[in-house]
Protein backbone atom coordinates (compact mmCIF):
# COMPACT_ATOMS: atom_id res chain seq x y z
CA UNK A 1 0.00 0.00 0.00
CA UNK A 2 2.74 2.52 0.65
CA UNK A 3 4.51 1.68 -2.12
CA UNK A 4 1.01 2.56 -4.57
CA UNK A 5 0.68 5.92 -2.58
CA UNK A 6 4.73 6.92 -3.28
CA UNK A 7 3.82 5.71 -6.60
CA UNK A 8 0.64 7.74 -6.98
CA UNK A 9 2.15 11.23 -5.42
CA UNK A 10 5.38 10.53 -7.81
CA UNK A 11 3.06 10.58 -11.34
CA UNK A 12 0.97 13.93 -9.62
CA UNK A 13 4.53 15.66 -9.35
CA UNK A 14 5.81 14.31 -12.52
CA UNK A 15 2.69 14.89 -14.04
CA UNK A 16 2.09 19.09 -12.92
CA UNK A 17 6.04 19.43 -13.51
CA UNK A 18 5.51 18.41 -17.41
CA UNK A 19 2.62 20.80 -17.94
CA UNK A 20 4.55 23.78 -16.04
CA UNK A 21 7.45 23.15 -18.36
CA UNK A 22 6.30 21.91 -21.77
CA UNK A 23 3.19 23.15 -22.84
CA UNK A 24 3.00 27.16 -24.72
CA UNK A 25 4.44 29.58 -22.12
CA UNK A 26 0.76 31.95 -23.02
CA UNK A 27 -1.31 29.26 -21.43
CA UNK A 28 1.35 30.61 -18.16
CA UNK A 29 2.16 33.45 -18.81
CA UNK A 30 -0.21 36.38 -17.79
CA UNK A 31 1.17 39.99 -18.13
CA UNK A 32 -0.84 43.12 -17.42
CA UNK A 33 -1.42 44.16 -21.01
CA UNK A 34 -1.72 40.93 -22.59
CA UNK A 35 -3.70 37.92 -21.64
CA UNK A 36 -5.44 34.80 -23.56
CA UNK A 37 -9.42 33.21 -24.12
CA UNK A 38 -10.01 29.91 -25.08
CA UNK A 39 -13.81 29.33 -26.14
CA UNK A 40 -15.80 27.59 -23.83
CA UNK A 41 -15.36 23.83 -25.56
CA UNK A 42 -11.31 24.32 -25.88
CA UNK A 43 -11.28 24.57 -29.62
CA UNK A 44 -10.28 27.83 -32.54
CA UNK A 45 -7.65 30.22 -32.05
CA UNK A 46 -7.09 32.44 -28.43
CA UNK A 47 -8.42 35.77 -28.16
CA UNK A 48 -5.41 37.97 -27.93
CA UNK A 49 -6.64 41.52 -26.24
CA UNK A 50 -4.63 45.00 -25.99
CA UNK A 51 -5.05 47.18 -22.91
CA UNK A 52 -3.36 50.33 -22.40
CA UNK A 53 -0.75 50.56 -20.19
CA UNK A 54 -1.91 53.31 -18.13
CA UNK A 55 -4.77 56.06 -18.18
CA UNK A 56 -5.75 57.77 -21.07
CA UNK A 57 -3.88 60.84 -22.07
CA UNK A 58 -5.98 63.68 -23.68
CA UNK A 59 -3.84 66.28 -26.44
CA UNK A 60 -3.74 69.60 -25.50
CA UNK A 61 -6.59 70.24 -28.00
CA UNK A 62 -9.03 67.83 -25.58
CA UNK A 63 -7.63 69.40 -22.69
CA UNK A 64 -8.81 72.72 -23.57
CA UNK A 65 -12.18 71.29 -24.75
CA UNK A 66 -12.76 69.98 -21.52
CA UNK A 67 -12.07 72.72 -19.67
CA UNK A 68 -14.27 75.08 -21.33
CA UNK A 69 -17.04 72.46 -20.88
CA UNK A 70 -16.38 72.19 -17.34
CA UNK A 71 -15.98 75.90 -16.79
CA UNK A 72 -18.94 77.44 -18.94
CA UNK A 73 -21.83 74.89 -18.49
CA UNK A 74 -22.77 75.76 -14.92
CA UNK A 75 -23.65 79.35 -16.61
CA UNK A 76 -25.84 77.82 -18.84
CA UNK A 77 -29.37 77.09 -18.41
CA UNK A 78 -32.63 75.41 -19.53
CA UNK A 79 -35.41 77.93 -20.37
CA UNK A 80 -38.92 76.74 -20.76
CA UNK A 81 -41.72 78.94 -21.46
CA UNK A 82 -45.28 78.20 -21.28
CA UNK A 83 -48.06 79.48 -23.58
CA UNK A 84 -51.53 79.43 -22.96
CA UNK A 85 -53.43 78.80 -26.77
CA UNK A 86 -57.25 77.21 -27.88
CA UNK A 87 -57.46 74.79 -29.78
CA UNK A 88 -60.34 73.99 -32.33
CA UNK A 89 -62.83 73.41 -29.53
CA UNK A 90 -61.68 76.59 -28.05
CA UNK A 91 -60.25 74.35 -25.16
CA UNK A 92 -57.49 76.38 -23.43
CA UNK A 93 -54.21 73.53 -24.26
CA UNK A 94 -50.69 74.59 -22.45
CA UNK A 95 -48.16 74.99 -25.11
CA UNK A 96 -44.20 74.41 -24.38
CA UNK A 97 -40.79 75.42 -25.87
CA UNK A 98 -37.68 75.19 -24.70
CA UNK A 99 -34.29 77.28 -26.02
CA UNK A 100 -31.00 78.28 -23.58
CA UNK A 101 -29.70 81.50 -22.12
CA UNK A 102 -26.66 82.17 -20.10
CA UNK A 103 -25.82 83.83 -16.49
CA UNK A 104 -25.05 87.15 -16.65
CA UNK A 105 -24.53 88.08 -13.00
CA UNK A 106 -24.58 86.65 -9.47
CA UNK A 107 -27.94 89.02 -9.17
CA UNK A 108 -29.77 86.77 -11.74
CA UNK A 109 -29.90 88.30 -15.22
CA UNK A 110 -29.95 85.66 -17.82
CA UNK A 111 -29.69 86.53 -21.40
CA UNK A 112 -31.46 84.87 -24.30
CA UNK A 113 -33.39 85.27 -27.65
CA UNK A 114 -36.68 86.80 -27.36
CA UNK A 115 -38.20 84.35 -29.69
CA UNK A 116 -37.45 81.82 -26.80
CA UNK A 117 -39.63 83.70 -24.50
CA UNK A 118 -41.92 85.24 -26.88
CA UNK A 119 -46.12 85.23 -26.17
CA UNK A 120 -45.34 83.26 -22.52
CA UNK A 121 -48.69 84.33 -20.98
CA UNK A 122 -48.11 81.45 -18.40
CA UNK A 123 -44.78 82.08 -17.22
CA UNK A 124 -40.67 81.10 -17.77
CA UNK A 125 -38.36 78.40 -16.24
CA UNK A 126 -34.75 78.65 -15.84
CA UNK A 127 -33.83 75.47 -15.20
CA UNK A 128 -29.82 75.39 -14.01
CA UNK A 129 -27.02 72.89 -15.03
CA UNK A 130 -27.87 71.69 -11.26
CA UNK A 131 -31.27 70.52 -12.58
CA UNK A 132 -33.04 72.84 -9.81
CA UNK A 133 -35.89 75.09 -11.42
CA UNK A 134 -36.27 78.88 -10.92
CA UNK A 135 -39.29 81.06 -11.96
CA UNK A 136 -38.35 83.60 -14.42
CA UNK A 137 -39.00 87.42 -13.99
CA UNK A 138 -38.93 89.13 -17.81
CA UNK A 139 -36.65 92.20 -17.27
CA UNK A 140 -36.94 93.83 -20.90
CA UNK A 141 -37.24 92.59 -24.45
CA UNK A 142 -35.82 93.48 -27.75
CA UNK A 143 -37.61 92.08 -30.57
CA UNK A 144 -35.81 93.88 -33.13
CA UNK A 145 -32.04 92.25 -32.15
CA UNK A 146 -33.84 88.92 -30.78
CA UNK A 147 -33.04 89.21 -27.32
CA UNK A 148 -34.76 89.28 -24.04
CA UNK A 149 -33.38 89.49 -20.30
CA UNK A 150 -34.44 87.63 -17.16
CA UNK A 151 -33.57 87.36 -13.85
CA UNK A 152 -34.31 84.92 -11.57
CA UNK A 153 -33.65 84.59 -7.78
CA UNK A 154 -31.21 81.86 -7.12
CA UNK A 155 -27.89 81.04 -4.69
CA UNK A 156 -24.23 80.84 -5.89
CA UNK A 157 -24.60 81.52 -9.18
CA UNK A 158 -22.02 81.28 -11.60
CA UNK A 159 -21.79 84.41 -14.09
CA UNK A 160 -19.98 84.04 -17.94
CA UNK A 161 -17.47 85.80 -18.78
CA UNK A 162 -18.51 88.51 -21.94
CA UNK A 163 -15.29 89.04 -24.85
CA UNK A 164 -14.96 91.76 -27.29
CA UNK A 165 -16.84 90.37 -30.57
CA UNK A 166 -15.58 93.63 -32.87
CA UNK A 167 -12.03 91.52 -33.70
CA UNK A 168 -13.39 88.02 -34.74
CA UNK A 169 -12.15 86.32 -37.25
CA UNK A 170 -13.02 83.69 -39.48
CA UNK A 171 -11.24 80.23 -39.07
CA UNK A 172 -11.66 80.97 -34.92
CA UNK A 173 -12.62 77.85 -32.98
CA UNK A 174 -15.94 78.83 -31.38
CA UNK A 175 -17.78 76.11 -28.72
CA UNK A 176 -21.58 76.35 -28.36
CA UNK A 177 -23.43 75.08 -25.52
CA UNK A 178 -27.26 75.05 -24.73
CA UNK A 179 -29.74 72.32 -24.74
CA UNK A 180 -30.64 71.10 -28.41
CA UNK A 181 -33.91 68.95 -28.42
CA UNK A 182 -33.85 69.47 -24.81
CA UNK A 183 -30.55 67.17 -24.41
CA UNK A 184 -29.28 69.58 -21.61
CA UNK A 185 -25.50 70.41 -21.07
CA UNK A 186 -24.77 69.74 -24.97
CA UNK A 187 -21.51 71.08 -26.06
CA UNK A 188 -20.23 71.43 -29.81
CA UNK A 189 -17.18 72.76 -32.21
CA UNK A 190 -16.77 74.11 -34.61
CA UNK A 191 -14.86 77.57 -36.52
CA UNK A 192 -16.31 81.20 -37.49
CA UNK A 193 -17.25 80.15 -41.28
CA UNK A 194 -18.01 84.23 -41.85
CA UNK A 195 -19.49 87.48 -40.43
CA UNK A 196 -22.02 88.46 -42.48
CA UNK A 197 -25.00 90.35 -42.16
CA UNK A 198 -28.19 88.33 -41.99
CA UNK A 199 -31.87 89.10 -41.50
CA UNK A 200 -33.69 87.33 -38.82
CA UNK A 201 -37.37 85.43 -38.92
CA UNK A 202 -38.92 88.75 -38.24
CA UNK A 203 -37.07 90.39 -41.26
CA UNK A 204 -34.88 92.48 -38.97
CA UNK A 205 -31.39 92.92 -39.85
CA UNK A 206 -28.62 91.18 -37.43
CA UNK A 207 -25.20 93.24 -38.17
CA UNK A 208 -22.21 91.29 -38.34
CA UNK A 209 -23.71 87.96 -37.76
CA UNK A 210 -21.06 84.94 -36.82
CA UNK A 211 -21.83 82.12 -39.01
CA UNK A 212 -20.80 78.70 -37.60
CA UNK A 213 -20.33 75.22 -38.45
CA UNK A 214 -20.74 74.03 -34.86
CA UNK A 215 -23.89 72.04 -34.56
CA UNK A 216 -26.52 74.48 -33.76
CA UNK A 217 -30.06 72.71 -33.25
CA UNK A 218 -33.63 73.78 -31.73
CA UNK A 219 -32.91 74.22 -28.19
CA UNK A 220 -29.27 75.73 -28.73
CA UNK A 221 -31.43 79.67 -29.08
CA UNK A 222 -30.52 81.38 -26.43
CA UNK A 223 -27.20 79.94 -25.60
CA UNK A 224 -23.46 81.13 -25.64
CA UNK A 225 -21.32 80.73 -28.48
CA UNK A 226 -17.38 80.79 -27.08
CA UNK A 227 -14.10 81.16 -27.81
CA UNK A 228 -11.43 79.36 -27.15
CA UNK A 229 -10.61 80.95 -24.17
CA UNK A 230 -14.63 80.11 -22.82
CA UNK A 231 -15.78 83.78 -23.34
CA UNK A 232 -18.59 84.58 -24.89
CA UNK A 233 -18.77 86.30 -28.33
CA UNK A 234 -22.31 85.37 -29.37
CA UNK A 235 -25.71 84.51 -28.37
CA UNK A 236 -26.95 81.68 -30.88
CA UNK A 237 -30.25 82.37 -32.88
CA UNK A 238 -31.02 80.86 -35.93
CA UNK A 239 -29.66 77.93 -38.39
CA UNK A 240 -29.94 77.51 -42.07
CA UNK A 241 -31.36 74.77 -42.65
CA UNK A 242 -32.94 75.06 -46.05
CA UNK A 243 -36.46 73.64 -45.02
CA UNK A 244 -35.23 71.18 -42.54
CA UNK A 245 -35.84 71.44 -38.76
CA UNK A 246 -32.11 70.48 -37.48
CA UNK A 247 -28.59 71.66 -38.05
CA UNK A 248 -26.82 71.63 -41.85
CA UNK A 249 -23.88 73.40 -40.64
CA UNK A 250 -24.48 76.96 -41.07
CA UNK A 251 -25.95 78.30 -37.76
CA UNK A 252 -26.01 82.20 -36.64
CA UNK A 253 -25.19 83.96 -33.97
CA UNK A 254 -25.73 87.72 -32.90
CA UNK A 255 -22.47 89.53 -31.80
CA UNK A 256 -21.92 89.86 -28.10
CA UNK A 257 -21.28 93.40 -28.49
CA UNK A 258 -24.96 94.06 -30.10
CA UNK A 259 -26.44 92.73 -26.83
CA UNK A 260 -23.83 95.20 -24.88
CA UNK A 261 -25.30 98.18 -26.34
CA UNK A 262 -28.21 97.10 -25.02
CA UNK A 263 -28.39 95.56 -21.76
CA UNK A 264 -28.49 99.50 -20.08
CA UNK A 265 -31.59 99.85 -21.48
CA UNK A 266 -32.89 97.06 -20.96
CA UNK A 267 -32.51 96.83 -17.46
CA UNK A 268 -33.70 100.27 -16.88
CA UNK A 269 -36.59 101.05 -19.26
CA UNK A 270 -37.56 97.20 -19.65
CA UNK A 271 -36.97 98.24 -23.42
CA UNK A 272 -34.42 99.21 -25.95
CA UNK A 273 -34.37 103.43 -26.72
CA UNK A 274 -33.05 102.89 -29.93
CA UNK A 275 -31.27 105.82 -31.44
CA UNK A 276 -32.64 107.60 -34.60
CA UNK A 277 -31.78 109.98 -36.85
CA UNK A 278 -35.53 110.47 -37.58
CA UNK A 279 -35.17 110.64 -41.10
CA UNK A 280 -37.21 108.53 -44.17
CA UNK A 281 -34.15 107.79 -46.48
CA UNK A 282 -33.43 106.20 -49.98
CA UNK A 283 -30.49 104.54 -50.59
CA UNK A 284 -28.38 106.35 -53.64
CA UNK A 285 -25.97 104.38 -56.47
CA UNK A 286 -24.06 105.29 -59.39
CA UNK A 287 -26.50 105.03 -61.91
CA UNK A 288 -29.20 106.79 -59.80
CA UNK A 289 -26.57 109.57 -58.58
CA UNK A 290 -25.99 110.30 -62.30
CA UNK A 291 -29.58 110.73 -63.47
CA UNK A 292 -30.31 113.25 -60.83
CA UNK A 293 -27.28 115.11 -60.97
CA UNK A 294 -26.12 114.05 -57.53
CA UNK A 295 -22.45 115.55 -56.76
CA UNK A 296 -21.75 111.91 -55.44
CA UNK A 297 -22.46 108.74 -56.70
CA UNK A 298 -22.99 107.09 -53.51
CA UNK A 299 -25.06 108.01 -50.21
CA UNK A 300 -28.93 108.13 -48.59
CA UNK A 301 -31.05 110.80 -49.76
CA UNK A 302 -32.86 112.29 -47.06
CA UNK A 303 -36.95 111.65 -48.05
CA UNK A 304 -38.14 113.52 -45.28
CA UNK A 305 -37.37 114.46 -41.98
CA UNK A 306 -39.60 113.41 -38.89
CA UNK A 307 -40.99 116.45 -37.17
CA UNK A 308 -39.23 116.75 -33.63
CA UNK A 309 -36.65 114.41 -34.97
CA UNK A 310 -33.02 114.66 -34.56
CA UNK A 311 -32.74 115.47 -38.12
CA UNK A 312 -35.09 118.37 -37.72
CA UNK A 313 -33.30 119.77 -34.80
CA UNK A 314 -29.90 119.43 -36.38
CA UNK A 315 -31.20 121.59 -39.33
CA UNK A 316 -30.98 118.80 -41.77
CA UNK A 317 -33.19 118.72 -45.39
CA UNK A 318 -36.19 116.75 -46.71
CA UNK A 319 -36.92 116.32 -50.45
CA UNK A 320 -39.22 118.98 -52.14
CA UNK A 321 -40.09 117.76 -55.36
CA UNK A 322 -41.98 113.93 -56.25
CA UNK A 323 -40.52 111.83 -58.84
CA UNK A 324 -40.34 108.01 -59.25
CA UNK A 325 -38.09 105.09 -59.69
CA UNK A 326 -40.07 102.74 -61.87
CA UNK A 327 -43.32 102.94 -59.73
CA UNK A 328 -41.83 104.20 -56.87
CA UNK A 329 -42.50 107.56 -55.63
CA UNK A 330 -39.38 109.32 -53.74
CA UNK A 331 -38.66 113.01 -53.12
CA UNK A 332 -35.48 114.83 -54.64
CA UNK A 333 -33.72 118.08 -53.25
CA UNK A 334 -32.88 117.16 -50.22
CA UNK A 335 -29.85 116.24 -48.32
CA UNK A 336 -27.58 113.32 -49.24
CA UNK A 337 -25.73 111.65 -46.32
CA UNK A 338 -22.36 110.47 -47.24
CA UNK A 339 -20.75 109.58 -43.99
CA UNK A 340 -21.58 109.57 -39.80
CA UNK A 341 -18.69 110.11 -37.74
CA UNK A 342 -16.42 109.55 -40.78
CA UNK A 343 -17.86 106.07 -41.43
CA UNK A 344 -19.13 106.09 -45.31
CA UNK A 345 -22.53 105.25 -45.89
CA UNK A 346 -23.89 103.92 -48.44
CA UNK A 347 -27.32 102.27 -47.69
CA UNK A 348 -30.01 102.45 -44.89
CA UNK A 349 -27.86 99.21 -43.46
CA UNK A 350 -24.86 101.45 -43.03
CA UNK A 351 -26.58 103.60 -40.85
CA UNK A 352 -28.42 100.74 -38.79
CA UNK A 353 -25.03 99.44 -38.11
CA UNK A 354 -23.81 102.50 -37.23
CA UNK A 355 -26.88 103.35 -34.64
CA UNK A 356 -26.61 99.56 -32.75
CA UNK A 357 -23.06 101.08 -31.26
CA UNK A 358 -24.64 104.07 -30.13
CA UNK A 359 -27.98 105.17 -27.43
CA UNK A 360 -30.77 107.52 -27.42
CA UNK A 361 -28.53 110.95 -26.56
CA UNK A 362 -25.41 110.26 -28.20
CA UNK A 363 -24.20 112.89 -30.30
CA UNK A 364 -22.39 112.40 -34.19
CA UNK A 365 -20.89 113.76 -36.93
CA UNK A 366 -23.01 113.69 -40.29
CA UNK A 367 -21.45 114.30 -43.58
CA UNK A 368 -24.16 115.68 -46.26
CA UNK A 369 -23.85 117.09 -49.44
CA UNK A 370 -26.49 120.00 -49.91
CA UNK A 371 -26.73 120.27 -53.96
CA UNK A 372 -23.05 120.72 -54.30
CA UNK A 373 -21.90 121.83 -50.93
CA UNK A 374 -20.53 119.31 -48.15
CA UNK A 375 -21.32 120.04 -44.80
CA UNK A 376 -21.00 118.50 -41.39
CA UNK A 377 -23.37 118.82 -38.46
CA UNK A 378 -23.51 117.44 -35.28
CA UNK A 379 -26.72 116.33 -34.36
CA UNK A 380 -27.92 114.56 -31.35
CA UNK A 381 -29.96 111.19 -31.51
CA UNK A 382 -33.30 110.79 -30.34
CA UNK A 383 -35.07 107.80 -30.05
CA UNK A 384 -36.84 105.65 -32.82
CA UNK A 385 -40.41 105.39 -33.75
CA UNK A 386 -41.57 103.10 -36.01
CA UNK A 387 -40.93 105.34 -39.27
CA UNK A 388 -37.80 106.57 -38.40
CA UNK A 389 -34.41 105.75 -39.45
Amino acid sequence: MKLRRLFLVFVLVGGFWYLTTHLPSRLSDVSLNHFSLFNARGTGSPLVLTEAEAAPAYNTQEQNNIAVYKRVTPSVVNITSTTLVFNFFYGAVPQQGQGSGFILDKAGHVLTNYHVIEGANRGVKVQLSNKLSYSARVIGTDRVHDLALLQIDAPNLQPVTLSDSSSLAVGQEVYAIGNPFGLSGTMTHGLISSIRSIRNADGAPIEDAIQTDAAINPGNSGGPLLNSRGEVIGINTMIASNGADQSSGIGFAIPINTAKAVLGDLTRYGRVRRPSLGIVSYAIGPDLAEQMGLASDYGVLIQKVIPGGAAERAGLHGGNEQAYVGNTPIMLGGDLIVAIDGQQVTDPQDISAIMDKHQAGDTISVSILRGRKQMTLKLILGEARDENT
